[in-house]
């Protein structure tokens, strides 16, 4: 087992009990619950420290190691609340044999805490391996819920929430971004970008001229931080004032409206008539317009009040 250090620097002796895991929030020290061993997927906070949740915070500090992707942007965390667990590197470039080692250590009784630099791991960040060997290896892995600068960024953006795709960052250079963004261009649900500051102003012009400079959109920097900010407009507005501004400071979160629907064509028009009198042979006018929505995809309003408007008309409408 790892031995924790006291408050006073200090090993515990060898055999001597291990002393209560602690913590302080609000200038009161807490004592944190035993947690069981195995991975716990730790969220932290995106800028703001008092983000962090008790239960993460309780966590941290009953862990036997931190698992941290920068130990030095983990410790300012742990330093402001008092925890003194000892960290471990685990990054990007951990190979298969420092995820052995973790494992090992979780396979002989002890608990892992990991971290990312901020907001949830795995989250374009490193980690995902290292739940998969916990996962082949039969360990449990319990994720602590918290801070995100996805859903941060989404709930702020003011575009729709209902359904939307993260992409991360896109490809660096400019030919795969376009096309990287093509592909994207069809995704029916709002899209979720991170990007560097220094490229947003080119990665916003190539967006405009690849999906369209009237798609809205919202640039979100520094969230939860002193300076947080979030512009609103379309892709070419946007566009527009980050390459007359310059590239900002600080994390950036880009959140696209999803393309316009296409009006439906004739052809389609009529194959959903097709479908609906067919249901309509077997099945209620609610039966059958809820049956033809799910198959299609189509909004279930517009389907029953197709449905309702053939019933009317008889079985011979067309």
């Amino acid at each position: 087992m790892t031995q924790r250090i006291d408050k006073s620097g200090r090993r515990p002796e060898p055999g001597a009990p291990r002393p209560p895991a602690t913590f302080t929030a609000f200038g009161l020290a807490a004592e944190a619950e035993p947690i069981g061993p195995g991975l716990h997927i730790v969220a932290t906070p995106i800028g703001n420290l008092r983000d962090v949740s008790f239960r993460a915070l309780a966590t941290l500090a009953a862990a036997d190691a931190v698992l941290a992707e920068d130990t030095r942007v983990t410790r300012t965390l742990l330093m402001h609340y008092g925890i003194t667990t000892p960290l471990v590197a685990y990054h990007d470039h951990s190979n298969e044999a420092v995820r052995d080692r973790m494992v090992a250590r979780m396979k002989a009784g002890e608990a892992l805490a990991l971290v990312s630099d901020a907001g949830t791991p795995l989250v374009s960040d490193p980690g995902f391996k290292l739940v998969q060997a916990a996962i082949e290896a039969d360990l449990p892995v319990t994720p602590i819920p918290g801070p995100s600068a996805v859903m941060t960024a989404i709930v702020a953006a003011g575009l729709p929430t209902d359904r939307f795709f993260f992409e991360g960052f896109l490809p660096q250079k400019a030919g795969a971004r376009r096309n990287r963004l093509a592909a994207l261009g069809s995704v029916p649900g709002t899209l979720v970008l991170f990007e560097s500051p220094h490229r947003l102003p080119e990665m916003l012009a190539d967006a405009a001229e690849t999906l369209g400079a009237t798609r809205p959109a919202a640039v979100a920097r520094e969230l939860t931080k002193l300076y947080e900010t979030v512009r609103r407009g379309t892709l070419g507005s946007l566009g527009a004032l980050f390459a007359e501004e310059g590239p900002p400071k600080g994390e950036v979160v880009v959140v696209i409206g999803a393309a316009p629907e296409e009006p439906p064509s004739e052809d389609s028009d009529a194959a959903l008539d097709a479908a609906i009198q067919a249901a309509l042979e077997r099945h209620s006018i609610k039966d059958a317009a809820s049956l033809v929505a799910d198959e299609t995809g189509q909004p279930r309003r517009l389907v029953y009040g197709r449905a309702l408007a053939l019933a009317r008309r008889g079985p011979d409408a067309s």
